[in-house]
Order: C-alpha cells, then structure tokens, then sequence
C-alpha cells in the first residue's frame, strides 16, 4: 500500500486515515489514489469510520456499495466488528484496483458483500456466484486465536479472508475465458471434480504427505478451487508486502531501484523473489520482539510457479489485456 501526500499541509498520510495531524477531514479517492479535504464522504463515515469519498451527498462509497448485506446491529460488536471488515475490504479492493479490477474501467461485474456477524453459529465464509460471504466476527482477536490453533492455520486475517474469498470470485471473472480454463487446469487441476467430497476427505484424511512441496498451505491441496485461491491470496500478500516495503521509503539490497512499483513489475519471478527475501528480514524483526512471522510460508517450486501463473492473469487486469 501505498503512503499517500496530505491535502492541506506537510506530513504523510496512511491508508486508514480521517484526519491531518492537526484535525483537518479528509477522505480518500479510489480513483485519483489520494486524499482530498472535502465532502461528499460516504455516508458510513461516522457510522464505521469509512474514509472513502462518495459520488455525492448522502451516498455509500464505491466500496460500501458493493455490501448488500450489514450485520445485525443487535448482535454483541456486531458494528466494531463491521468496521474492522470493512476497512480490509478497502484495503485489498484498492490493492486490486492497482491492476483495474472493480474500477469503472472494469466492464465486468464487481463483488457483492454478504458481512454477517455471528449469532450462536458460526456464519460459514465462501464465494457464489459473485456473492462474497465474511463473518465479521473473524477480526475478534479470541476467536481468532481459537480458530487458528483448531484449524492449524499459521496465519488467519481478515485481510487474508478478504483476499482468498475475493480470489474465488476473480476465478469465477476469469473463468468466462475459454483460453484461462484450459490453461488453469493444466496448472491446478480440473476443478469439476467434487467439491464436497473433496474438502470432506481433507477434514477427514488431512493433507497428502508431501504438500509442501506441491501447495503453499495445507487447505489449498483440499481442491483445485482452493489451491486457485490460496494461491491468489498469497500472490497479493507478497505483492502488497513489497509495494508497502518500498512505499515507506525502507532499502533493501534486494530492491531493483529507488522507484521499483511492484505492482508493476512484470517478471513473476522478480516480484516473488524480491518479496520472499523482504519478508524473511521482516520475520526476523518479528522474531526480536517476540511475534509470530509476518509470512510463516515456504514457497517451493511448484507453489511459486503457480503464483507466477496468478500474476499472469491478474495483472493482465479486468480488461482481459
């Protein structure tokens, strides 16, 4: 992500923000990629502190408009809750935005948000049809934890939801294409095999013995859907990574120059490379105060091969360039 100039004064601005240092409003356009100091703001700013502008008064921002469906208020964090979700979705839609996908230059259909708090069952997370479904309980820091330990996750975000169920829906864009079928299978597998049977003899059976050296996690090997968007979700981890590396004016021997834009970058294997080695000296800054890795991730050959297959099409863009 990148760091943004302030509108009214000196400084720099962060993604997230409302406000100058001094209390100044402003607001973020997703289609100028910077902060401006006036209204129309979206009309979730002081309900969930959106910070985005909308296209005129008393209206949802590009991103807001894309929920069709809000939690219900009356669940216990159900609106704080809703706000840490909603501010992932902005973060990797703009990410995405990087190579025009759900901008107005985008002739395809954009993602349609279900964000639902949890009640006395877990709200089940996935992608249909376009329609992405999130429990907005996931950013509960407890649940989190429980969750991650249960499932055997190394690393479990919102940001990470966001990515791999927004990654199902790209696949659903891309797969209108005759030409990327083909291809996918060929690097993932026929994704018509049975799904439900898949992902219940992965519960059951776990991970074949040697998935490290064919998936990057073990739910992606479960089927060739999830290894598509596990996949995906990583490739826009690292790539977000390196762009925040380098946009926080941070050096690195491994950079490619002063004004590298990785987002871009059109070498795969240069991207992948570069953003492999910054996240090892970031893990080993975790590692001196005790947290976990930034990315707990070994990439074999087959996983960056695949990845270097997402970049392709992704960064080929919405407009199927």
């Amino acid at each position: 992500m990148r760091v943004f100039s302030n509108p009214v004064g000196s400084g720099s601005l962060w993604f997230d923000n409302l406000a100058t240092a001094n209390g100044t409003p402003v607001a973020y356009d997703p289609q100028a990629r910077a902060f401006v100091p006036m209204p129309p703001f979206c009309i979730n700013r002081d309900i969930i502190g959106c910070n985005w502008i909308a296209p005129e008064e008393g209206a949802f921002c590009r991103s807001c408009a894309m929920t069709a469906l809000a939690p219900d208020p009356s669940l216990p964090n159900a609106i704080p809750n809703w706000a840490q979700t909603e501010a992932a979705k902005r973060w990797v839609l703009d990410n995405l935005g990087r190579w025009h996908w759900f901008r107005p230059e985008d002739p395809g259909a954009p993602p349609v948000f279900h964000l639902l708090a949890e009640g006395k069952t877990p709200v089940p997370m996935g992608h249909i049809e376009g329609v992405v479904t999130i429990s907005v309980a996931e950013v509960d820091p407890v649940l989190v934890a429980t969750r991650r330990e249960a499932l055997e996750e190394p690393y479990r975000t919102m940001i990470g939801h966001m990515r791999h169920e927004i990654s199902h829906m790209l696949w659903w864009r891309l797969s209108l294409r005759k030409d990327f079928l083909d291809a996918f299978r060929e690097t993932f597998g026929d994704e018509r095999q049975d799904y439900t049977a898949a992902l219940q003899r992965h519960y059951q059976e776990g991970p074949p013995p040697d998935w490290k050296e064919r998936y990057l996690t073990t739910y992606a090997s479960a089927h060739p859907h999830e290894d598509w968007a596990e996949t995906a979700a990583h490739l826009l981890h690292l790539t977000d990574i390196a762009d925040s590396f380098a946009a926080s004016g941070l050096s690195s021997p491994e950079l490619p120059g002063s004004h590298w834009e990785p987002y871009a970058e059109h070498d795969a294997d240069q991207l992948i490379y570069v953003a492999a080695a910054l996240t090892m000296g970031v893990n080993h800054v975790n590692r001196s105060m005790g947290l976990p890795d930034l990315y707990p991730f070994v990439l074999s050959d087959t996983a960056r091969s695949k990845l270097a297959f997402v970049h392709d099409w992704l960064r080929r863009g919405a407009q199927g360039l």
